[in-house]
């Protein structure tokens, strides 16, 4: 066969079948029936001359050459829609169409609920597809081309990658009402640097910032999942943690088990920034997303200038390493 006998639209319908794992979902994600789709990619397993995946009852597999095949569609839609986007951007058209943005899981479930309403009329004909997920995983989807841009916390590998910082975050402590680091006076970081600290599971950013921060062991600390089991810990009584600012809820803990303190002017930190693949032909209209990101700076954290780069000691609280998650 040529490349004339592989359309995308077949493309499209592998890519589907390969995340949602499942032929039913794939054409629902694709509006087509699900017979529709899967005659279709039989003839192109038949074309190819290669079988894409393992057909069960209840689930569906990729092969080893499917997985191959699976990857390279990733990267020949991707440059399909890029060819899209150069049309748009060379009619000078501003950020449109459907955007997939991943953020870190400790920032998203925070930041999203606070943006999203001032993004939809920023952007009006901007679809968005919003995700989460652990640093390393988005670095990924941003390289295969699944993620088109990331809130992310800095440093990144900066191979491929335009980085914008947008603001910098302060954590703050979260401890047991009847703690002794509840009261006191101005708080440090070396301060929690005990047996009681609680952290993330292995994998996770903030676990390393908060290790970094404090400067304890890595080892130490009971371990939860989310931030928001890190919370109930606390409210159990378990030990102590520290928490970002976007995540520490406004005014006083309604059940008086937790209390929240910010750290002295030295505190830690994290910068917040929007990262695309270089090689994006929309640049100028994800830099202008930044730049509105960068405007609406929470609150509870401090804007970054446009050019900064994020490196320590600059402004605001010292920052720490992002690690991997």
């Amino acid at each position: 066969m040529n490349v004339a006998g592989i359309s995308l639209r077949d493309l499209e319908y592998v890519v589907a079948i390969a995340d949602e794992g499942h032929f039913g979902r794939a054409a629902d994600r694709c509006n087509v029936s699900q017979p529709t789709l899967s005659v279709q990619v039989r003839k192109l397993e038949e074309a190819l001359g290669l079988a894409l995946f393992e057909r069960s009852n209840r689930r569906v597999l990729q092969t080893p050459a499917g997985q191959v095949i699976v990857r390279q569609a990733r990267a020949v839609l991707a440059e399909a829609q890029r060819l899209l986007t150069l049309a748009s951007e060379g009619r000078g058209a501003p950020l449109t169409g459907r955007l997939v943005l991943a953020a870190i899981q400790t920032l998203g479930p925070y930041f999203f609920p606070l943006i999203l309403r001032l993004m939809r009329q920023e952007f009006p004909l901007l679809s968005l597809a919003l995700s989460e997920a652990r640093t390393a995983e988005i670095l990924e989807g941003l390289r295969d081309g699944r993620i088109d841009a990331a809130l992310v916390s800095l440093p990144l590998p900066p191979a491929g990658l335009t980085v914008s910082p947008l603001f910098v975050e302060p954590f703050w402590l979260a401890c047991p009402a009847d703690h002794a680091l509840a009261q006191g006076g101005a708080l440090r970081a070396t301060d929690i640097a005990g047996p009681d600290l609680l952290l993330l599971d292995e994998g996770n950013c903030l676990r390393d910032q908060t290790v970094a921060a404090c400067g304890a062991g890595s080892s130490v600390g009971r371990h939860a999942t989310s931030l928001e089991t890190l919370r109930s810990m606390v409210a159990a009584g378990a030990g102590y943690t520290l928490l970002p600012a976007l995540a520490v809820p406004a005014g006083p803990d309604p059940s008086g088990l937790v209390v929240t303190r910010s750290f002295d002017a030295d505190g830690p930190g994290r910068t917040i920034a929007l990262a695309w693949r270089s090689s994006d032909p929309r640049a100028a209209g994800l830099s202008h997303l930044a730049a509105f990101f960068r405007a609406h700076a929470p609150p509870s954290t401090a804007a970054c200038r446009d050019d900064e780069t994020g490196a320590p000691g600059e402004r605001g609280p010292p920052l720490v390493p992002s690690g991997t998650g």
